[in-house]
């Protein structure tokens, strides 16, 4: 798999004009040559990936990962490099600018202190972007991807399954993340030891867990805290981070109220509903990414609310991916594309979100996340 990336790529820059790209963004490191580490630059240690138009790459990483990086990644040649020893990972650069005359990098993604020091070295070489390249390959999701997203569904569902069944009245918030994080190991060690051969992929969550409950409600991207809930209240629980097999990422979440639900909050419910509905009317193949937002918009504005974010992302090794179900965006949707589409409503004292994950079929669509949506299924007892 990841040997056709690295291929592909190369014949994109040959296309381009490009002599040599330098890529800095974890995600894509990974989904070019398949290496991950944890370190990054919150520890101050960049990892490099050199990629020739000819086919020949070359990866720059800490010392301390050496071993990682020789198992995993699918490169000619491991650079590994200590902290304080020389030019540390600078010291590679001026052999692999040697010769080219064109060099692409990921403007958005290049750490600050890795593009001083490639600038430095650019001289009068010609610059080019790869992002849209990169971003481009990432759209179409191969077979294997397509297995993780699935996969990926099945972890996000256990976690959705044990957070509901962790709320209820007295219950703390981080009860409830400690559920979702020990339902979905669970799971994805499960599927590992059933479906892959890497001992180097933790099936371990990660990701403070998204949750708000009572008059924390409205706090989009509330972490779940010391907070005790009590019947009457609403709860909302996001996935959109810890939904990450395989490091295949997914977008799901639902809201649910622990016992009967206040008549005012079940009307901005329903509305954020049938939102996500009015979205998925029209989520299939050859419908531009706008057409999906304008149709969930159509039904929040038509409610008499200002619609509160994009109604979706594309998703994959990364978070956000292109293209995004976003006004403006005409890109038309093809089929191997996934997406989380959500369906939602903001007020000054509440909100309510629900949202899944999709494949794009030849037909349509093919739903990844699975969990009730009626006000009576997501009102607790």
């Amino acid at each position: 798999m990841f040997e056709d990336r690295m291929r592909d790529f190369a014949q994109r820059l040959r296309a381009a004009g490009t002599d040599l790209a330098l890529i800095t963004d974890d995600d894509a490191v990974y989904y070019l040559c398949g290496y991950y580490d944890y370190l990054h630059m919150e520890f101050g240690r960049p990892t490099i990936l050199a990629v020739w138009a000819d086919g020949q790459s070359l990866l720059i990483t800490p010392s301390l990962d050496a071993a990682m990086a020789e198992h995993a990644a699918r490169v000619t040649r491991v650079a590994a490099w200590n902290d304080g020893v020389g030019a540390e990972w600078r010291a590679e650069l001026p052999g692999a600018l040697r010769d080219a005359g064109c060099v692409g990098l990921e403007p958005g993604h290049m750490p600050p202190v890795v593009r001083a020091a490639v600038d430095g070295l650019l001289a009068d070489r010609a610059v080019s972007n790869v992002t849209p390249i990169i971003a481009e390959m990432r759209m179409i999701k191969t077979p294997q991807e397509l297995q993780l997203a699935r996969h990926a569904g099945q972890v996000g569902m256990a976690m959705m399954q044990a957070g509901r069944g962790a709320i209820a009245d007295g219950v703390p918030e981080y009860e409830v993340a400690l559920a979702t994080s020990r339902a979905g190991t669970r799971k994805a060690a499960e599927i590992l030891a059933a479906h892959y051969d890497d001992a180097m992929m933790s099936p371990n969550t990660h990701f403070l867990q998204i949750m708000a409950s009572g008059d924390q409600i409205t706090k989009t991207h509330h972490r779940a805290t010391t907070r005790v809930m009590r019947r009457g209240e609403p709860v909302f629980l996001c996935f959109c981070g810890m939904t990450n097999f395989h490091r295949f990422k997914l977008g799901f979440d639902r809201t649910f109220w622990i016992g009967e639900p206040p008549s005012d909050q079940v009307a901005v419910y329903e509305v954020a509903v049938a939102s996500q509905a009015a979205a998925l009317s029209v989520l299939g193949p050859g419908v531009r990414a706008e057409q999906v937002h304008a149709a969930y918009a159509a039904v929040i504005q038509d409610a008499g609310y200002d619609f509160p974010f994009r109604c979706g992302r594309a998703t994959g090794f990364s978070y956000l991916e292109q293209p995004q179900l976003v006004t403006g965006e005409t890109t038309a949707l093809q089929p191997g594309m996934v997406f989380a589409v959500d369906g939602s409503v903001a007020t000054d004292s509440f909100r309510a979100q629900v949202g899944d994950s999709f494949i794009i079929t030849d037909s349509g669509y093919e739903q990844i996340t699975h969990h009730p949506k009626s006000v009576s299924e997501v009102s607790l007892s």
